[in-house]
C-alpha cells in the first residue's frame, strides 16, 4: 500500500499523469500533482480532497523544481516522471529547435526532477518511475526526436538505478504503447491509429488507468521492493511482436 507515502507526479493535469494521481490517491498516498498550469491542476484535482496538493512549475527549470520541492525534505517517497511532449516527424524533416525542446522536457526535465527528489528522500529510500515509451525501445518511424528522448530516459533509468540502489532508492520505467490520452488525440491521425492497432497484438489502445496500475506496482515497496533498473512495457504485446502481429492477423 501507499498509505502515508508522499508521491510527486509530473504532468498530473491530464492523461497518464492524472490517472497515476487518481490511482495513488485511491491507494492512500498524498499526491503532489505537478504541471505548468495551476488552473488545469485545480480542475483535475477536483474531488481528490486534501490528499492532492497542486504544484505549478516547469520541470526544465532547475531552480523552480528545487523551490517547489524543498518543503518536502525527508518525506518524499516516490516520483512519477509523466510530463512529456511529442512530435511525429521524419528525421530529415525535424528542425533542431523542436528536437532540442523535446529533449529538454522529456529527458532533461525528468533528470532535474529525479535528482532533486532523490536528494530529498528519507533514509529508508523511495522509488522513481519514469514514463518512457515503446518508441524508446524500438525504432518507430517518425519518432526521431521523441524516440531519442525516451531512449535516453531508458538509459537514465538504468544508470540512476545503479547509482541510487545503495541508498534503497529504486528507479524503474514503464514504457507504454499507444494510450488514449489528450496527446494521442492531438498527434495520432486516423491512418496512424489504424497502423498501431494492426501492429499491437491486442488490437487496441491502452487506457491511462492500465498504465497507472503498473506505475503503482513499481512505487509500492511491498510489491516491488527488489525491482530496480527495469522497464515494464505496457503495450499490448507490441514490443514483443511488432509487425509480425499484423501479418499473423492477416492484415
Amino acid at each position: 500500500m501507499l498509505t502515508s507515502k508522499t508521491i510527486l507526479i509530473t504532468g498530473a493535469a491530464s492523461g497518464i499523469g492524472l490517472a497515476c494521481a487518481q490511482t495513488c490517491v485511491a491507494a492512500g498516498a498524498t499526491v503532489l500533482m505537478a504541471d505548468r498550469r495551476m488552473e488545469a491542476l485545480t480542475q483535475a484535482s477536483v474531488g481528490f480532497g486534501p490528499q492532492a496538493v497542486p504544484l505549478a512549475f516547469d520541470i526544465s527549470d532547475e531552480q523552480a523544481v528545487t523551490d517547489a520541492l524543498s518543503a518536502y525534505a525527508g518525506r518524499l517517497h516516490g516520483v512519477v516522471n509523466s510530463a512529456g511532449i511529442g512530435m511525429d516527424r521524419a528525421a530529415l524533416d525535424t528542425d533542431v529547435a523542436s528536437f532540442r525542446n523535446i529533449l529538454e522536457i522529456n529527458l532533461l526535465g525528468s533528470f532535474i526532477v529525479s535528482r532533486a527528489a532523490a536528494r530529498l528522500m528519507p533514509e529508508e529510500g523511495g522509488a522513481i518511475v519514469n514514463i518512457t515509451s515503446v518508441s524508446g525501445v524500438r525504432g518507430n518511424i517518425g519518432r526521431a526526436a521523441y524516440g531519442a528522448s525516451k531512449g535516453g530516459l531508458e538509459m537514465l533509468t538504468k544508470i540512476m538505478a545503479t547509482e541510487l540502489g545503495p541508498r534503497n532508492i529504486r528507479v524503474n520505467s514503464v514504457a507504454p504503447g499507444p494510450v488514449e490520452t489528450p496527446m494521442t488525440v492531438e498527434h495520432h491521425t486516423p491512418a496512424m491509429r489504424r497502423g498501431w492497432t494492426r501492429t499491437v497484438p491486442m488490437e487496441r489502445y491502452a487506457q491511462p488507468e492500465e498504465i497507472a496500475a503498473a506505475v503503482r506496482f513499481l512505487l509500492d515497496p511491498e510489491q516491488s521492493g527488489y525491482v530496480n533498473g527495469q522497464t515494464l512495457c505496457v503495450d499490448g504485446g507490441f514490443a514483443s511482436a511488432g509487425i509480425t502481429a499484423a501479418i499473423a492477423a492477416g492484415h
